[in-house]
């Protein structure tokens, strides 16, 4: 055993206790958690607009703080962006983390002096839990990979640096994990993913990687290219070390058949649910398959069912109102200065002591053209059934409507990329109708009522997401493939 590993123990298990501690005690803290914000914003813009001396309790926060999109904010931040402090939050943002397109053009989402340790303290607690959970502390003395965009900053005219969210984080990665951490500062540097790729697998092969970590989609590439330089394989042959992959941004489950075929076997996984405004929950039992939600950050939670989340003005509902099972639209309050904002992903709750939370899927990502409101959590369980029924294994998928069509009815169109075409297609596409019957009432009804017809595959290239995502400008990094869109501007592309 190794320093790092015979120190981690110990720690691990206090670590441990402190989570299992603060799980339970979760509603006082989120109580606690949103009047220390309120007391903490009195003073800035944003809180004398909204009359935050007045607010006493969450009822007095709801009234006078409704639910805001990033477009509601931009005033704000574009004040911000010039220099002004005491906006959102106190001072000015330590950065600002720069996010994909909207309809209001790239995301500016502040990061905080307050907020900015959570996202470290989050990472690192969720790695000492497996550790104390399972006792292998070995990747601690090997080496580690986080698969991310390139960690250099650009700066506002306000002098406030600006990056992705994965290149802020690593710079503020503790020193002792410094020198386990790969690859070099110049290679996650290198903007043309393909490159970044090649490069850090060349980087890599000679080294004894224990832990990776990334987006699942992007590690698959990475343990392709190594595969293709090595010609071993599996990456058990090229890392016999390699124990603990950890994911975070999209569920693994459709991934998993290809990737531990690469792998050549099992590994053990961590999931986490991590983004720009803040590292919102993390899987700290590996023998479940949720997420405790990490109630004592600086966040305050707010929950709007999805069902309701277009109505004018949805009920929301505090951390200790909500109910399992119901699919939930998550709302954020922070210690950066972000008020009731909706980030736009769904959670369902599998517990409620402690917390426990599943990701579902993202609110404007769905198929509803006849109002079937199909979300990400159905279509990735019929992928995932599928695959186990016919013994196939897919790279990616999306799911759009088919709107365009002449002398038939309108459908479902699946874009699937597998592994390898496999010969029972419509067998297969039968069956995915059948588990998507089984889910959704809606599309049931609409199969049933001859408004749509059984949903079509279309089987695509080796590598046509790559091209495709490439081709769109999300080639790598912190991007992911959309599971399912209510429009064809994805599935146009292929």
């Amino acid at each position: 055993m190794g320093l790092k590993g015979w120190l981690a123990i110990p720690f691990a298990k206090w670590v441990r206790k402190k989570v299992v501690s603060d799980s339970l005690n979760a509603e006082n803290h989120q109580k606690a958690t949103l009047l220390r914000l309120v007391k903490s914003a009195e003073s800035t813009a944003y809180g004398k607009d909204h009359g935050f001396n007045q607010i006493h309790s969450y009822e007095d926060f709801k009234k006078v703080n409704p639910i805001h999109q990033y477009e509601d904010l931009i005033p704000y931040i574009d004040r911000i962006k010039k220099g002004e402090a005491d906006i959102l939050w106190k001072g000015l943002p330590l950065y600002f983390a720069k996010t994909s397109g909207t309809t209001a053009g790239a995301k500016y989402i502040p990061i905080s002096r307050e907020s900015m340790p959570h996202h470290i303290t989050a990472a690192r607690n969720a790695l000492l839990c497996y550790i104390a959970k399972t006792g292998n502390y070995h990747f601690v003395d090997g080496k580690m990979i986080f698969l991310q965009g390139s960690p250099e900053l650009d700066y506002l005219p306000s002098k406030i640096p600006v990056g992705r969210l994965s290149g802020i984080v690593a710079h503020h990665v503790p020193e002792y994990l410094q020198k386990n951490r790969l690859p070099k500062f110049e290679t996650n540097c290198i903007e043309d993913w393909e490159t970044k790729v090649n490069t850090i697998a060349q980087e890599t092969i000679p080294e004894d990687m224990r832990l990776i970590s990334g987006i699942p989609s992007w590690v698959q590439m990475y343990f392709e290219t190594l595969i293709a330089q090595t010609g071993k394989k599996t990456i058990q042959e090229i890392f016999p070390n390699f124990s603990l992959f950890v994911f975070g941004g999209v569920h693994f489950e459709p991934y998993r058949k290809k990737m531990e075929a690469l792998m050549g076997g099992k590994i053990d996984t961590i999931e986490t649910f991590p983004a720009s405004e803040g590292f919102f929950a993390y899987q700290d039992d590996i023998d479940r398959d949720d997420l405790l939600l990490n109630t004592n950050a600086g966040i305050f939670y707010e929950f709007v069912e999805a069902a309701h989340y277009f109505d004018e003005n949805p009920p929301r509902t505090p951390l200790w109102e909500v109910k399992t099972e119901t699919q939930y639209a998550l709302i954020l309050s922070t210690n950066a200065g972000l008020w009731s904002y909706s980030i736009g992903d769904t959670i369902k709750f599998t517990s409620t002591h402690p917390y426990r939370i599943k990701v579902t899927g993202r609110i404007k990502h769905y198929t509803s053209a006849f109002g079937e409101h199909v979300i990400a959590e159905e279509v990735e369980k019929t992928m995932q059934l599928s695959m186990e029924k016919f013994n196939f294994s897919i790279t990616e998928f999306h799911v759009a409507p088919q709107l365009n069509v002449s002398n038939e009815l309108p459908y479902h169109e699946w874009f699937i990329e597998a592994t390898e075409i496999p010969e029972k297609g419509q067998e297969i596409a039968a069956f995915m109708d059948s588990c998507m019957i089984q889910q959704n009432i809606y599309y049931r009804d609409l199969i049933e009522g001859k408004v749509l017809q059984p949903l079509k595959i279309k089987w695509v290239e080796k590598n046509a997401f790559l091209q495709v995502m490439k081709a769109n400008g999300k080639l790598g990094g912190q991007n992911k493939v959309p599971r399912l869109a209510n429009h064809r501007e994805f599935a146009d592309l292929f």
